[in-house]
């Protein structure tokens, strides 16, 4: 090597490990960010275990409804408990070892473009949760930002990367090895501008999409609940019908206080459930699709986000007329109030 190019190596060492000195609060933010993950789950209290209250599975069950792109990914691990149970413990294992490597600054490029990817996955499965502000979607979008930021940086002077070139020098000296790690690496103007520009391309798409962020009105679909009926009909005079509650608060169930069924053309109630009705319905007539279940609470049906049941009411002496239109009717204890047509017959 030439004096020249020493020194132009050396200069542009030293700018990478200010870069990384620069970056030092992110990396150790974003990296608690996701350690804390799975410290939450195993550390603290366990939320791997499907029998015990606080399952994560079940708040994966929240993102469901309006997951842009992956809700079939989303569905079927939720169809399939055993499936689930496996991937949210592959999933927490998988946040702890980046997050840990994050902040100590061990393959912090690796660990960056894993945080990037998580967070992007965190965007579009919980990018629409947030009942005050736009939790998740903030999250999401600012860890991508975050990554990207790590892998052009580096850890700097402070990780472990640093230790390792120190102790091995011919390892420091492999392109490949600042690649995954840290220090210099040939990044060219045009790559770092046009990632920024994908992120920030990514941040005004989601955010119009999940909160109409940059146009139009904007929406919340976290703060109250909406519960969709399909599907319902009476058959060997058992009303049934299929409910899916795909908004609300994530945090806090909608409660259903009333059932009935209207007959369009006398405008009559056929059949009236109210609160303490529903809250004794039996097991078998409640047929749970995912983790989140619709379950009888102390005084209501209780019908979590994303949860989806069959539900099979006995309508007792009624008396039904297929030539007739009729609507059944739930009720919130909100007041909020939704309805389907009933259709006779199996």
């Amino acid at each position: 090597m030439t004096a020249d190019t020493i020194e132009r190596t050396g200069t542009i060492e030293r700018h990478f490990a200010t870069a990384g000195l620069f970056a030092l609060p992110v990396r150790l933010v974003i990296g608690w960010t996701y350690f804390s993950a799975f410290w939450r789950r195993v550390g603290i209290a366990d939320k791997l275990d499907p029998d015990v209250p606080g399952y994560i599975g079940e708040k994966f069950n929240h993102f469901l409804p309006q997951a842009l792109g992956i809700g079939p990914i989303i569905e079927h691990l939720l169809t399939h408990p055993g499936l689930l149970a496996v991937a949210m413990t592959v999933f927490t294992i998988v946040e702890g070892v980046v997050g840990i490597c994050v902040m100590i600054g061990l393959l912090t490029r690796v660990m960056s473009l894993a945080v990037l990817g998580l967070a992007f996955g965190i965007l579009l499965s919980a990018g629409w949760l947030g009942t005050t502000c736009l939790d998740e979607w903030q999250i999401g979008i600012l860890g991508m930002a975050c990554g990207f930021m790590l892998f052009l940086s580096g850890g700097g002077r402070y990780c472990v990367d640093r230790i390792v070139s120190e102790r091995i020098p011919r390892l420091a000296q492999q392109k490949w090895f600042n690649w995954l790690s840290s220090g210099a690496i040939n990044v060219r103007t045009p790559v770092v501008v046009s990632g920024s520009i994908l992120i920030l391309a990514a941040a005004l798409f989601t955010n119009q999409h999940f909160h109409g962020g940059i146009y139009g009105p904007l929406h919340n679909k976290s703060v109250a609940p909406v519960i969709e009926i399909t599907d319902a009909h009476i058959a060997d005079n058992r009303l049934q019908f299929e409910l899916f509650r795909t908004e609300g608060a994530d945090v806090y169930g909608s409660f259903v206080i009333g059932v009935s069924v209207r007959d369009d053309t006398t405008g009559d109630t056929v059949v009236q459930l109210d609160g303490t009705q529903l809250s004794r319905l039996p097991e078998a007539a409640i047929a749970n699709r995912y983790v989140a279940k619709v379950k009888p609470g102390a005084h209501s049906l209780v019908v979590p986000l994303g949860a989806k049941a069959q539900l099979s009411i006995d309508t007792g002496p009624a008396r039904w007329d297929a030539t007739r239109q009729y609507t059944l009717i739930l009720t919130d204890i909100s007041g909020a109030t939704w309805e389907q047509a009933v259709s006779i017959g199996p």
